[in-house]
């Protein structure tokens, strides 16, 4: 039976801000190497014998970040685009719906969230081996991660004992007290909720029609209602959002009387807290992760990231202290649900950090808000070679560019003209405008924005190759 990778690429993150926002989740960062956590996902999933190209499930706003990602490991793939999440279970039945449609017959669906690490990619494929035949008879098979600590932050698995190495699941359990965690950590039989599952696609539906009426039908109209672009689906919204918003485990998995597990020990966490960042990186003599511009003095045990700026400590034990262009976290190492109530207060207070940090994606590459105040704003633009900006309008403020590196191909009103380093003009409030990089490397504007309102919403566009036509994103 052909072998489907479902990555799961939703959530924020909330718990690692300010690295992590909710327009740029953690999975899409680099946090822990060369590649980010989708990245190193997607390369994961590949290493499995005979996986197919695999189908990604993500957030609309989100979808060029991701395809962009995706093709940086020369992956193709097909996204599925949710305007709206409704957690697990929806997502999945998407997937499986669309790979049945895909391969014509039934297939098994190796599912992933985004945002999790593994170390050992080789006990990861030997443990996927030993699911897949139990997998390919109609087991929904869910991979337990073998404890290494009385972990009170993760959902456990009691395994039926002594069952081999696909024993049947006699229940799941909600993440425990510190007692409790204990227990089950010397009881033997217990194993981390890891959030990866194997199972056709077939038996999923089945099981999802039978334990959450309608959610199935309801998934299978959203693909029939929504759009398709070039390699991605965009889900019909009113259909997706008559799914109920349930996780695989509740919806299905607590349910099923068919569930299983295989034990992994691999290396995996799930990156939930800055805890398991530092658990999860490389450590110094004195047990400190220290990542960029980093001096530390007589600290221990201590998680130190710089990302724009000279970080110095001293003095730090148990620490966290995570410095980004335009915010500085600084906070004990436990308890790890401290930052997401940071977060909510800001969020409470309207702040805009929670969202977005300075710098911003966009399909054309990026932006960098490098000063501002009342009547004038100052950003560098990035222009990836062959991208070109949508033709647009701003009601409210005139722009002046200054290239700075690479060639601009610019468009205002009628007249169409090229320049290079250290050439400018300047486009007046209301004139039709567009940058284009007809070059093979990188271009670079400094941008001096001046008016009345300097709000992202004041842009109107004419025509748009990436789509977003009547759209501010």
């Amino acid at each position: 039976m052909q072998l489907v990778p479902v990555i799961l690429c939703g959530g924020s993150g909330s718990r690692l801000w300010p690295l992590s926002r909710s327009h740029h989740p953690k999975q899409l960062l680099r946090l822990l190497g060369e590649h980010s956590l989708l990245q190193d996902t997607a390369l994961r999933l590949a290493a499995v014998p005979d996986a197919a190209a695999p189908l990604v499930v993500c957030n609309e706003a989100q979808r060029f970040m991701v395809g962009d990602q995706l093709r940086e490991i020369g992956h193709a793939t097909g996204l599925i685009l949710e305007i709206e999440g409704r957690n697990t279970a929806p997502a999945v039945a998407v997937a499986a719906h669309k790979a049945l449609q895909r391969a014509g017959s039934d297939v098994l669906l190796l599912v992933s969230p985004a945002d999790h690490v593994i170390q050992s990619v080789p006990a990861f494929v030997e443990a996927v081996s030993h699911a897949r035949l139990a997998a390919e008879s109609g087991a929904l098979i869910t991979f337990g991660v073998v404890p290494t600590s009385p972990e009170t932050g993760y959902g456990y698995i009691r395994a039926r004992p002594e069952s081999g190495l696909v024993a049947p699941v006699e229940e799941f359990v909600e993440k425990p007290d510190a007692p409790t965690a204990l227990r089950y950590l010397r009881s033997g039989v217990y194993l981390w909720n890891s959030g990866i599952f194997l199972f056709s696609a077939q038996a999923y539906l089945r099981e999802l029609e039978q334990h959450a009426p309608g959610m199935a039908q309801a998934a299978l109209r959203a693909i029939e209602t929504g759009s398709v672009a070039a390699d991605r689906l965009t889900l019909g919204h009113d259909a997706f959002k008559a799914c109920r918003n349930e996780s695989i485990d509740y919806a299905v998995m607590e349910k099923t009387r068919h569930a299983a597990v295989v034990p992994l020990a691999a290396g995996w966490s799930d990156v939930g807290s800055f805890t398991a960042m530092l658990d999860a990186s490389e450590r110094d003599a004195q047990g400190n992760a220290l990542t960029g511009d980093v001096v530390a003095l007589d600290c221990r045990d201590s998680l130190v990231r710089a990302e724009s700026r000279l970080v110095a400590v001293a003095g730090l034990e148990s620490c966290v202290v995570i410095e980004t262009s335009d915010a500085v976290l600084v906070t004990t190492r436990d308890p790890p649900q401290s930052v997401k109530q940071l977060v909510s207060l800001l969020d409470a207070a309207g702040r805009p950090e929670t969202r977005l940090g300075r710098k911003v994606f966009r399909p054309w590459g990026s932006y960098d808000s490098l000063e501002g105040a009342p009547g004038f704003q100052v950003k560098r633009l990035t222009v990836l070679p062959g991208a070109i900006l949508s033709l647009q309008l701003h009601r409210h403020r005139a722009e002046h560019w200054v290239v700075v590196s690479g060639l601009a191909r610019i468009t205002c009103d009628s007249e169409v003209f090229e320049l290079g380093v250290g050439a400018h003009t300047f486009i007046p409030r209301g004139a039709q405008h567009r940058i284009e990089n007809p070059g093979t490397s990188v271009l670079e504007i400094i941008e001096v924005q001046v008016g009345d309102y300097l709000g992202e919403d004041d842009i109107v566009r004419f025509d748009d190759r990436y789509g977003r036509q009547g759209r501010t994103d």
